[in-house]
């Protein structure tokens, strides 16, 4: 018993998936993605659709199935789009600054923090208190980007740190004399 569940994922012109046992490689515009799959769960494509089935109803086959769509739906989207993380600096004399393709952080510390760039990621740094993480993996960029976060996350009381873009720091309000 096969259900298809899920919308079927667009696969735009440009891009080709190749789709073996246990593997599904995705090759587009901006580089090449593959991610292994669970056994029960089948990827197919049809015409310019990509259709992920289930075997059951079962709830673990449901989860995989919801899994697998969006890791692949994510490969699509990253060898044609990309993704992307926005990181604010706040805190005076704190900044960022690009050494090549690496990215350099003064954060309050007796040292500069050195953020090799991995393969596939690169930095942007429009301002010295922005610092914007490219990549074509939705994971790697999400990775990096709370890396760079923890080297000096966001505290409470004077609201210091580095945070995503959007992020809300709830306020703490200190000592009372």
């Amino acid at each position: 018993m096969s259900r298809i569940g899920k919308k079927p994922i667009p696969v735009p012109t440009g891009v080709t998936v190749t789709i073996d046992p246990e593997v599904v490689r995705v090759h587009g515009p901006k580089g090449e993605l593959f991610e292994r799959i669970p056994r029960d769960i089948s990827v197919a494509q049809a015409g310019e659709e990509l259709n992920v089935t289930r075997p059951t109803d079962r709830g673990e086959h449901r989860a995989l199935h919801g899994l697998t769509r969006s890791l692949v739906a994510n490969m699509v989207q990253g060898v044609t789009e990309g993704f992307s993380k926005t990181l604010e600096i706040q805190g005076v004399g704190y900044r960022a600054q690009l050494k090549g393709k690496d990215l350099e952080l003064a954060l309050g510390y007796s040292h500069p923090v050195p953020v090799k760039a991995p393969d596939g990621i690169e930095f942007e740094v429009p301002q010295p208190t922005r610092v914007i993480v490219k990549g074509i993996s939705k994971q790697q960029v999400g990775e990096i980007a709370a890396f760079i976060r923890k080297q000096r996350p966001p505290e409470p009381y004077k609201g210091k740190g580095i945070r995503y873009e959007g992020e809300y720091v709830a306020r703490k309000v200190g000592k009372r004399a």
